[in-house]
Parts: structure tokens; sequence; C-alpha cells
């Protein structure tokens, strides 16, 4: 998934982003509001963690601006402003959570979590799929309590398309949400119908998956 951090304390962005980066989401920094609105103009994302007290821009404004420019990204605001009006207008303007400073990089990781899952309808991060069970947390696909072994870009891509679930999603969004940034070149290769052709190979070797479903000129969508 796709991460802009907006925060102007470096080292901090930079802490965020390494930690997030392992847990295997791909970031993008913005230190400036004005940085901020350039990048999500030309980018999509899932998550935006704003910092409200940025040194050019009012972080309210930028968040106003964001979901007009980003209105499917999740907003996370991170700041050390202790004032309850700022907290409530942030959750007014659309932010799906607020994290004061200073916040443990796990807590946010779990937030981060549990926003995705809400959105896509999961309780928890262990669900259904098919005959299958999927655990997001520990990324892991079960058959009767076996693992089924998928690399780690096609656990990337199932996970996706299950958070997504009944939705299209076209293979620029594929790659662009699960690899980085999209190219005309990555387009033209097949590297999106590969992962899907091998993820279906595993996994009908235990159970059926017509759950995984081709959309005709457009990508993929898991309908359930």
């Amino acid at each position: 998934m796709n991460v802009l951090i907006v925060e102007d304390e470096k080292s901090m962005a930079l802490e965020m982003e390494f930690f997030l980066k392992k847990a295997g989401y791909l970031c993008d920094l913005a230190f400036t509001g004005k940085q901020a609105r350039q990048i999500m103009s030309d980018h999509p994302f899932d998550f935006i963690l704003l910092d409200l007290g940025l040194p050019d821009l009012d972080g309210l404004e930028v968040l106003k601006d964001a979901k007009k420019n980003c209105p499917e990204a999740s907003y996370i605001i991170l700041t050390a402003r202790g004032d309850l009006e700022d907290r409530i207008k942030g959750l007014d303007l659309g932010a799906d959570d607020y994290l004061p400073k200073p916040f443990s990089l796990l807590e946010l990781q779990s937030r981060m979590q549990a926003i995705s899952r809400r959105k896509s309808g999961l309780n928890d991060s262990v669900a259904p799929l098919g005959d299958f069970i999927i655990d997001l947390n520990k990324r892991m696909v079960l058959f009767n309590g076996e693992e089924i072994e998928l690399s780690r870009r096609e656990f990337d891509l199932l996970s996706y398309l299950m958070l997504h679930k009944n939705r299209p999603l076209t293979r620029a969004q594929l790659s662009d949400h699960v690899w980085g940034d999209f190219s005309d070149d990555d387009y033209d290769s097949n590297f999106i119908d590969v992962h899907i052709k091998n993820i279906r190979k595993k996994m009908m070797a235990f159970a059926s998956v017509d759950w995984l479903q081709t959309v005709r000129g457009t990508g993929y969508k898991i309908k359930i």
C-alpha cells in the first residue's frame, strides 16, 4: 500500500518511513504543506499521515485540499497539538483517526491496519476467503490449518484485492499500489497476470478460487 508521510521533523519522518517500509508499505515523504499538495496531485495514496504543525501551511487546510485530491485515501492526523478543537476539526474534515505525539510506531501500524479492515468491511485481521482463511497480520493463507506458501508479492497482491473486495482493480492500480510507481513499461509487461496465475495455481491445488475473477478489459477483483 502507498503511504504519504507529511511531517516537517525529518528525523521522525525518516523513522516512520523506515519502519513502514519494513512492514511492507511503500512510502513517499513531504516536509511541507506545499510539497504534500504537489505529491498528492500527481499520485494516489492508500494512507496519508499528516502532521498539523507544518512550517508553511496549516495542516487542517492541507487536509481539506487532500480530501478533494485523494478522496479514497485514509487519513491519520499526527500532531503534538493538544487542543481538542483541532482534533475535532480534523475529524470533521474527514480524518479517519488522530494520533498525538509522541506515539508508538507499532500503534500507528495497528491503527492503519484497523482502518483498512474497517473500510473493507472486515471485523478483524483474520477472514474467510472462499474455502481459505487469510490472516492479514501474520501474512498467511491457510486451508484447513495448512499454510499455502505464497511469495511476498503474491500475498501483497492477494491481500490488496481482499481489502478492496467486490471492487474491480485495474492492472495499473495493482502495479501502483503493490509494487510502487506505475509506468507504461510495467503495464506493457504481463507481470500482474503472471502473479495472478501463480496465485490461482498454488491455491487451486487445495480448493476452487472462482472468487478471484478476471474483469475483462480492466483487471481483477475478489467477489465474495
